[in-house]
């Protein structure tokens, strides 16, 4: 079989790099290692909110942008260039991006007060806790993209898993893939690599993420194996920005129960108060957001070794705010989570297994720092300008045990504006390209900068098609 474009995975990214594409008189095949109609995907357990760095997707490129600088560090000079050096992309394309999801039938409905909630896919997820995807807008959408693809004359090849890139003369012309047991070669005039993440992929994520893979929860479909990244790294590309991920923090009992991801999360808990290890002490800065305490807790030699810490203010009040539900009072205990209470640190420290000693101090200069606005020479010092932190003084006195879920991974296959695969030294690799969650350099770096994962897989996607049309 041959065609003008031949797609790894059958995502959001993958299927937005095969409609653009047919869009533009190419013929294209996208090849799904699921075999089920309904396969499983991130993109189809997704939440659905459709945004970039947490902006409305129609709001003007440079207010976006500047959110974008904000979440990467290019704002205050910390930014890892090679992290996030392609992020100006999103704001470029983001009101484009929209109108193409709507021309494809995308349907949206405003998801809540906040600006980031502005456009959810509908029909919207059940506002409960547990993962609920069937039926809803995420899922509807991708039954939509695919029944567009096989209208402009595309096909969607579901239980085919690609094995290696066909490379002849420096030009990526094809994949070589299995499919019920055998190898058969598909050809392409060029090859978009749109398989996801390395989540699912215990070797590279103990490489790049966490000494132990095992201590951290799959926040998401778990078939992100770096396939596609493996293939790309055979064929000379090079990868940026590995070590991090979007995810959340949850309840540490999800690991039994089902019902506590992917939502509640315990962020909003956390951004106001204290994270801390086994002897009490405070780990990173709260302050930056649930992404990169995530992120840290991942890191850690032990990963389930965290536990935040807060009092009854936050319980009663923040953490049962409805503006993004489910929140965390009472959903989070409804489903069987475990929020520790009790009437003194000391107490609450023995059962959560934490130094009694350690957390006492940590929770004095902490109040002690709140109350006269130092927060930053705290060690390690905490931000306040994303999260005003809260004094732990109103007992009862409460704690939640951590892990950090991991949805999928930032970093991935290098790319230039075009999701043209790069060498290392910036040339890139004629006929390959990549896009979603297989590529580097949108998201990530020192802040664990979360822009949007669905508007990052149709941004790519597209980009992709329309350099192949061109070319």
């Amino acid at each position: 079989m041959s065609f003008d474009v031949v797609v790894i995975g059958g995502g959001l990214a993958g299927l937005s790099a095969a409609n653009r594409a047919a869009e533009l008189g190419l013929s294209a095949v996208v090849l799904e290692q699921g075999d089920a109609v309904d396969y499983p995907c991130n993109s189809r357990f997704a939440g659905g909110i459709v945004h970039v760095a947490q902006k409305d997707m129609r709001g003007e490129p440079a207010e976006i942008q500047a959110a974008i600088d904000a979440l990467t560090g290019e704002a205050s000079g910390t930014a890892d260039k090679d992290a996030t050096d392609l992020s100006p992309i999103m704001s470029e394309e983001a009101d484009r991006a929209l109108t193409w999801m709507r021309d494809q039938g995308a349907k949206f409905i405003k998801g809540g007060v906040l600006e980031f909630m502005r456009w959810v896919l509908a029909p919207p997820r059940p506002r409960r806790p547990g993962l609920e995807w069937k039926g809803r807008g995420p899922d509807v959408f991708l039954r939509k993209m695919t029944a567009n693809l096989e209208s402009r004359g595309g096909k969607l090849e579901r239980g085919v898993r690609a094995r290696s890139l066909i490379v002849e003369d420096g030009l990526v012309c094809g994949v070589v893939v299995e499919r019920n047991g055998a190898e058969e070669r598909i050809e392409g005039r060029a090859v978009v690599i749109a398989d996801g993440g390395f989540q699912a992929n215990p070797e590279l994520v103990r490489q790049h993420i966490s000494p132990k893979p095992d201590g951290l929860f799959t926040r998401g479909a778990g078939n992100g194996c770096g396939d596609g990244l493996r293939m790309a790294v055979d064929a000379g590309a090079n990868v940026v920005g590995m070590n991090r991920f979007y995810g959340h923090l949850l309840g540490r009992e999800v690991f039994n129960n089902e019902m506590l991801w992917p939502y509640p999360t315990v962020d909003a808990i956390a951004t106001v108060s204290v994270v801390v290890d086994e002897a009490g002490q405070r780990l990173f800065d709260e302050g930056q957001g649930g992404v990169y305490m995530a992120n840290n807790v991942a890191a850690l030699d032990n990963p389930l070794s965290t536990a935040v810490v807060f009092d009854d203010k936050v319980w009663t009040g923040l953490a049962a705010d409805n503006r993004y539900p489910p929140c965390m009072n009472p959903a989070f205990v409804n489903e069987g989570g475990t929020v520790y209470a009790a009437d003194s640190l000391g107490e609450l420290a023995g059962m959560i297994g934490v130094d009694a000693a350690g957390l006492a101090k940590t929770v004095a200069d902490y109040n002690a720092a709140v109350e006269s606005k130092s927060m930053d020479k705290l060690d390690p010092p905490r931000a306040t300008d994303k999260f005003r932190p809260r004094a732990i003084l109103a007992a009862p006195y409460h704690a939640i045990q951590l892990c950090a879920g991991m949805t999928y991974t930032m970093g991935g296959v290098a790319i230039d504006r075009d999701s043209r695969v790069l060498r290392d030294g910036g040339a890139a690799i004629e006929g390959l390209y990549a896009a979603g969650s297989s590529t580097g350099g949108i998201e990530g770096g020192p802040h664990a900068a979360y822009i949007g994962g669905l508007s990052k897989a149709v941004v790519t996607g597209m980009r992709a098609a329309e350099h192949i049309a061109k070319s």
